[in-house]
């Protein structure tokens, strides 16, 4: 195809070129809220992790006891 000029008044022109930085800016802007997200998420699974090991803990704890109290009395 061949290339044929491409004549602009120079007012969209520089429209143009504004909305292009404006677009430039809300995409940055877009990144670093996409990023804030992840961080959230990671302490958020970094939370969960911890509540489900705590869980765990209690739950072994739970069932000593239990198996302690259930156990015939050795003499």
């Amino acid at each position: 195809m061949e290339r044929m000029p491409v004549f602009v008044k120079v007012e969209e022109y520089k429209e143009v070129l504004h909305l292009m930085k404006t677009i430039r800016r809300k995409l940055e802007e877009a990144k670093e809220t996409l990023g804030k997200v992840h961080e959230l998420k990671n302490e958020e699974d970094h939370q969960l992790d911890l509540w489900e090991n705590t869980l765990v803990e209690i739950e072994k704890k739970v069932d000593f006891i239990d198996q302690s109290l259930n156990e015939p009395e050795q003499y």
